[in-house]
């Protein structure tokens, strides 16, 4: 990571000027990575190589005794439309926690903890075309307000808001998370949110889940609930497993399983492998998985493997 430091940094986040931050501190880092893909006969992944690279440009300071980071993300796609892609502002309040605004590639809470099973690369539903369809994840979106609290007896909090736009919810969107983590090796929590990205759509998304980390070993259950207002037959359960072995500082190796619960038709049943090891600055990894009735589809089974290597600097 290169360090550059800027006298008298002016941060302005739309018409909004957040004021002067004097010595403020500079950094750019990144990666670039090569990903290839195959197995999935239903994905159009042309010859199945594909590059992804990201910079990621962050001034951080004291404005009147907050902590204040602007961060901005280019991530690259080769395209004549490459532009900003993540970007945010964050606030640090001290002991009153942070506060987030991003505009864009910012989580909320549930989304941020739609599956949080231990993996050494993917979750066994990624990878293979079609099966995240139905993962209970709640809704992020652009210009979304983010709010972290958490005390030194191992309690955290944290929610999410979002203004109604019709591109993306219909009604203003809030949701929130609760997690401990004051015994050692141990993470339990849980998050809820109300979804109604079309008016008159209103559904209930809640998520509990734990991890306990022993040795070079971490295990995971996890269970979601999506309940649809008004039309109890298209509400979904979900249910995930995992557990991953840290056999050296370098490699570590995960196995995991999550199924989708409907209540007619064929439950989406997922399970996979991943690996990942890492040289200095360069990451290897790879994940098969497996996939029987995508999205309810009792005639459609696949299974996909993804092979990548990143470089960060």
């Amino acid at each position: 990571m290169n360090k550059l430091t800027k006298i008298g940094l002016t941060a302005l986040a739309g018409s909004l000027m957040v004021g002067t931050v004097n010595a403020a501190d500079w950094s750019i880092s990144g990666t670039s990575s090569m990903t290839f893909s195959g197995g999935d006969d239903n994905a159009t992944t042309g010859n199945g190589w594909s590059m992804g690279d990201s910079l990621t440009f962050s001034a951080s300071g004291d404005v009147n005794d907050i902590g204040i980071t602007v961060s901005y993300e280019l991530d690259g796609q080769g395209s004549a439309t490459d532009t900003f892609d993540d970007h945010s502002i964050s606030f640090d309040l001290g002991d009153a926690g942070t506060l987030v605004f991003a505009g864009h590639g910012g989580s909320s809470a549930l989304s941020a903890r739609d599956d949080v099973m231990p993996t050494a690369k993917e979750e066994p539903w990624d990878v293979v075309t079609g099966s995240d369809a139905d993962i209970i994840n709640g809704a992020a979106a652009e210009n979304q307000f983010n709010y972290t609290y958490s005390h030194d007896s191992g309690v955290l909090f944290n929610a999410a808001y979002n203004n109604a736009d019709s591109a993306a919810n219909a009604v203003s969107y809030t949701d929130f998370a609760l997690e401990y983590t004051g015994v050692e090796g141990l993470r339990v929590g849980y998050a809820f949110g109300d979804v109604e990205t079309t008016a008159g759509t209103e559904q209930e998304e809640s998520t509990m889940f734990a991890t306990y980390a022993t040795g070079g070993f971490t295990v995971g259950v996890q269970t979601s609930e999506l309940d649809r207002s008004g039309n109890t037959t298209a509400d979904t359960e979900s249910s995930a497993f995992g557990i991953s072995y840290q056999v050296n500082d370098d490699l570590a190796v995960s196995y995991g399983a999550h199924s989708i619960e409907y209540n007619s038709g064929d439950d989406q049943e997922a399970s996979g492998f991943s690996i990942s090891y890492t040289m200095g600055s360069m990451a290897l990894s790879g994940a098969y998985n497996s996939v029987d009735n995508i999205a309810n589809t009792s005639t459609d089974d696949r299974s996909a493997y993804e092979l990548g290597v990143v470089f960060s600097f």
